[in-house]
């Protein structure tokens, strides 16, 4: 069992940028890769970006690519996502997600365990 604890969400006008942290803890030890989803209001949850248990590959959403960076610093048990040149619609609750596989998963159905999720709302 992997718990998942998410940080850094806020309000940040058109622009600007947030990094959010995801801090795993519990059965740590084992290989996982970790993803970010978020939850616009009355929308589907989507994939925004993901990473594999090495840090060696990454994947993002057409939407976010070029402007948002996934990282993990495996000794911190700990991924981030770096959010640069945020729009109005990259508002959302951002969740993070992990999964008992060291490869990239690309859909929500893939991961196995999820955080609580942040808000990340961006002014115009």
């Amino acid at each position: 069992q992997v718990q998942l604890v998410e940080s850094g969400g806020g309000l940040v006008q058109a622009g600007g940028s947030l990094r959010l942290s995801c801090t795993a803890s519990g059965r740590t030890s084992s290989s996982y890769a970790m993803g970010w989803f978020r939850q616009a209001p009355g929308k589907e949850r989507e994939f925004v970006a993901a990473i594999s248990w090495s840090g060696g590959n990454t994947y993002y959403a057409d939407s976010v690519k070029g402007r948002f960076t996934i990282s993990r610093e495996r000794a911190k048990a700990t991924a981030y996502l770096q959010m640069n040149s945020l729009k109005p619609e990259d508002t959302a609750v951002y969740y993070c997600a992990a999964r008992n596989s060291f490869r990239i998963g690309y859909t929500k159905d893939a991961y196995d365990y999820w955080g609580q999720g942040t808000q990340v709302t961006v002014s115009s």
